[in-house]
């Protein structure tokens, strides 16, 4: 059983924390049905595990909030698709590498909806979309932006934090920090690639895919 909550307006970021993390503890303990909750937040950023302080280029623009989730600083905001994940690894078996690239398969699987073709990138997680209308880079590589980040923590094998995907955000918001401490590429978002998509036209997606690529149980979770 999964729970789809959805949420309008702006979500203070102390609250998605609490309910998160309440949430998964009574997935743990089997006394809630695991949750995907999409969500915006006001403006702030946010700090990983791997963040270094070097990257948050203007602390006092934004609140700045620590996490304990995997990765480094990212920035949420009104115009981005945030998606809480509380799902049970224990019955999907306890294997977080593949956990995450089964959500970054999510991510591309949803943007191919809308004809984008995402990309995955060894050493750069998240979701990134090459730009051959950009210069090239430095190295004569072609130019990359990021549309989604990824970010999860564990607690008694069940996820939470989870996805940012970005839909209309105020991309120069981003400046503030090194996002994910990757200098070499930029940000993007559905709309500035041209595409008129709604928050309304992804949740559909998501929904539709998630029920495609992470949908299935297996009924032993060591199979």
């Amino acid at each position: 059983m999964l729970e789809w909550k959805t949420s309008q307006g702006l979500i203070p970021y102390e609250e998605a924390l609490s309910f998160m993390e309440e949430r998964a503890q009574q997935i743990a303990a089997g006394e809630a049905a695991e949750c995907i909750w999409l969500l915006e937040h006001p403006p702030l950023y946010t700090a990983g595990t791997s963040a270094r302080i070097q990257d948050l280029r203007d602390p006092d623009r934004f609140p700045v909030y620590d996490t304990k989730r995997g990765g480094q600083y990212t920035y949420h905001g009104p115009g981005q698709r945030v998606v809480y994940v509380m799902l049970d690894l224990n019955r999907r078996g306890r294997d977080v590498r593949k956990f995450v690239q089964d959500l970054e398969h999510w991510v591309i699987a949803t943007l191919g909806e809308f004809n984008l073709s995402g990309h995955i990138r060894e050493g750069r997680v998240g979701v990134w979309i090459e730009r051959p209308d950009r210069p090239a880079l430095p190295d004569g590589s072609m130019a990359e932006d990021k549309i989604a980040a990824i970010g999860i923590r564990l607690r008694r094998w069940v996820s939470f934090h989870g996805i940012s995907i970005n839909v209309e955000p105020d991309l120069g918001h981003f400046q503030g920090i090194v996002p994910c401490g990757i200098t070499n590429y930029g940000v993007t978002s559905l709309v500035d690639l041209g595409l008129p998509v709604t928050m309304e036209d992804l949740d559909v997606a998501l929904r539709r895919q998630f029920d495609l690529t992470l949908g299935d149980i297996p009924s032993d979770p060591a199979a």
